[in-house]
């Protein structure tokens, strides 16, 4: 066997190419749950992961944790074991108005704003899904709203509002903090990817009780994040991806 990735616990063991990332690791639990012969494989940090089947593809689900920091060091990890398809499902703040709890919302394309991506490479490099993955996501979520959202790095700073007012003015349609950067390393790694948002709070509603309602599995939320994780599977294993890399 060979060693594990330091962080994921990870080895090219778990025999696939396609990974759904979720920053909760609660969320692989229910994922688990949409999937057959499931076997959990590692739960070390934020880093909880499970491999199974859907519609006889063999699947990965991974947590990675909040933020830019600790997904970028999953998606690392999982380049270096062979995944080549990712598709994030994660929780996200509408932008617009209309908007409503969980409805979901499929980024064609992220501002970036947290830290790390700008580590990799400069601002005026885009971060946009994969065509192939975006095309999908039409055909199983349809129903989804489509457009650029922004991945930032916190909910607290003094002038959140404004930066929000801001971007909202420009057509931004959510906020995330970890689609960003699985994009920019996607591409300069060679692997396609994602990103699926399961709205858990109005545009300039209450952010505490937004996310608090995820937590606690209200009614609309929570039909929301079923919808994601279905969409991500379900894309995952179509079988017009047969080809791979």
């Amino acid at each position: 066997m060979k060693t594990p990735e330091p962080h994921t616990q990870l080895t090219g063991e778990i025999g696939t190419d396609r990974a759904i990332i979720m920053g909760d690791p609660a969320r692989v639990d229910t994922i688990g749950k949409l999937m057959e012969g499931v076997k959990e494989w590692a739960y070390n940090r934020e880093y909880k992961s499970i491999v199974g089947e859907y519609k006889g593809q063999r699947i990965l689900a991974m947590s990675t944790g909040i933020g830019a920091p600790s997904a970028g060091i999953g998606i690392e990890e999982l380049h270096n074991v062979g995944i080549h398809y990712v598709v994030r499902v994660g929780s996200a703040g509408a932008m617009q108005k209309g908007i409503g709890l969980g409805e979901l919302i499929v980024a064609e394309g992220a501002v970036r704003e947290d830290g790390l991506s700008k580590r990799y490479v400069p601002e005026i490099y885009p971060a946009v899904p994969s065509y192939a993955l975006l095309n999908l996501a039409h055909k199983y979520a349809p129903q989804a709203v489509y457009g650029i959202i922004r991945s930032h790095d916190g909910f607290y700073t003094d002038d959140n509002a404004d930066d929000e007012a801001f971007w909202s003015k420009k057509g931004i349609v959510g906020s995330d903090m970890e689609s960003g950067v699985l994009m920019v390393i996607g591409r300069l790694r060679g692997m396609e990817t994602l990103s699926i948002l399961n709205n858990v709070v109005l545009y300039q509603g209450n952010l505490s009780e937004g996310v608090n309602s995820l937590v606690s599995g209200e009614e609309l939320v929570a039909k929301g994040e079923k919808a994601s994780l279905l969409a991500a599977l379900d894309i995952l294993s179509d079988k017009s991806l047969e080809a791979g890399a």
